[in-house]
């Protein structure tokens, strides 16, 4: 059985220790330790974590959890084989580099990192230690997202030639202390919120040759909100999102889509059309029941199967989440100079 650190006792944290609860079989795991600083969260006192979806954290048994207030402990823990990384994310490189060298494999939450810089590092130190780095892009898993990839990958209706992605929540205000709501620990909107469409895009097309976007820049200079489009050279698509800090505190978290293929339309939003809707060339409508019932658990469990195995599997490999950072980034920088950015 795989031996799990979870390292960061936040909303993510939370999210995952009760993921790990509920894989079964061959792909369990055993949240072994866990590390954070505050004594209320170490007594399993999680009532107070909360995030933009979901409950809060409630209580929890650590009975069988080994406890650490010092990360250096958990590190040199020789029973721990995978550290889930939900510290803060500007903290990603410095502890994902750690841990590999302490010879830990690493799942690391989104972002990767908050520079394409700090991201190469990591993958340096993967690579020369022989450790998987993976990262937690969880719409890659979500369950209506990863239907738009099994009916691509079917071919049922067609060619997709287009698809505009939203994701858009009001500004938190539920984090316990100061970091996420600086944007210099948390790369903003952009990169700690929108980089889950850019990375499901490249997920499904690729990297783009271009993008161009439009947004709000705030009086501090953050960009509260964007819209992308995503170029593709020589392809006949037509992609966008759009995402942002925007929402009033009635919407506090919104996602969803509208992908057009040949001879279907798929359709989810998840505060007005929570349903997953097809509508077929033929005037049909069929509500689809997606094939994977929790984004968390099936990430996790994939994460499970490639320390198992020892080889990365690729929906978390490390150099895509780095490749969608260098995206969003451009993405940014297109806002900021008002024209498209070529990516290399």
């Amino acid at each position: 059985m795989v031996r799990v650190g979870i390292a960061g006792i936040g909303f993510m944290g939370v999210t995952h220790f009760k993921a790990y609860q509920q894989l079964e079989g061959p792909e369990s795991a055993q949240v072994a330790a866990v590390f954070t600083r505050d004594e209320k969260k170490l007594a399993g006192d999680w009532s107070n974590v909360r995030g933009n979806f979901g409950g809060a954290g409630g209580v929890q048994d650590l009975t069988d959890v080994r406890k650490y207030r010092d990360l250096e402990a958990l590190l040199a823990d020789p029973e721990i084989d995978l550290l889930d990384l939900c510290l803060p994310s500007y903290l990603h490189r410095e502890v994902a580099i750690r841990a590999m060298e302490a010879g830990k494999h690493v799942l690391v939450e989104k972002p990767i990192a908050l520079s394409v810089e700090d991201a190469d590092a990591m993958i340096e130190t993967a690579e020369r230690t022989g450790r998987l780095l993976m990262v937690a892009q969880v719409l890659r898993f979500w369950p209506e997202f990863a239907a738009i990839k099994d009916l691509i990958d079917s071919g049922d209706h067609g060619e997709l030639l287009g698809a505009h992605f939203k994701r858009v929540i009001s500004r938190p205000d539920w984090s316990g202390d100061n970091w996420f709501s600086d944007p210099a620990k948390t790369g903003g909107a952009v990169v700690d919120l929108h980089i889950h469409d850019t990375d499901f895009v490249q997920y499904l097309f690729g990297a783009p040759s271009e993008v161009w976007s439009s947004g709000v820049v705030s009086a501090s200079g953050q960009i509260d909100y964007l819209v992308t489009e995503y170029r593709f050279a020589g392809r006949n698509v037509c992609i966008s999102a759009q995402s942002g800090a925007i929402a009033q505190k009635g919407i506090e978290f919104e996602h969803g889509f509208d992908v057009y293929f040949e001879r279907a339309m798929l359709k989810h939003n998840s505060s007005t059309t929570p349903a997953l809707e097809l509508y077929t060339a033929d005037g049909g409508k069929e509500t689809l029941t997606p094939r994977i019932k929790d984004g968390f658990v099936e990430q996790l469990a994939t994460a499970i199967r490639g320390v198992q195995s020892g080889r990365l599997p690729e929906p978390l490999a490390a150099r895509g989440a780095r490749n969608s950072l260098a995206t969003v980034l451009a993405e940014a920088e297109s806002v900021r100079r008002g024209q498209p950015v070529t990516l290399s």
